[in-house]
């Protein structure tokens, strides 16, 4: 896979590149808490429209966040799942996570994700 032209050689200004538009994260923390399917990702409570949904399955997939394999559970359909490099990402969740419960009031962590391992 080419790496995409970068816009400059920070760090942030890259990984944001990466990972930050609305969607990305939390279709990773959707991975972390255990969803692997299409369907399961398109019921998360914001709602993502499933044109947007495919758009980041597959960006996440050709920059090596997750992996599609073909779904035990549903015929025809592809089951979804962390690579080391998704995984790589639960500690910046935990940061997101805490800072909005700390700094945005009414916040709740009502999404449970475990630690990769």
């Amino acid at each position: 896979m080419k790496s995409p032209k970068k816009r400059s050689p920070c760090p942030i200004a890259c990984t944001l590149d990466l990972i930050g538009d609305k969607w990305t994260l939390l279709i990773i923390r959707d991975l972390f808490a255990g969803k692997s399917h299409f369907h399961e990702f398109a019921r998360s409570p914001e709602r993502i429209a499933t044109n947007i949904l495919t758009d980041r399955l597959h960006r996440l997939e050709l920059h090596r966040f997750l992996k599609s394999t073909p779904s035990t559970l549903r015929a025809g359909s592809s089951a979804y799942s962390l690579t080391d490099r998704g995984r790589s990402l639960f500690p910046l969740l935990l940061a997101f996570k805490d800072w909005g419960l700390t700094h945005i009031q009414g916040t709740q962590a009502n999404v449970t994700v475990a630690p990769p391992g």
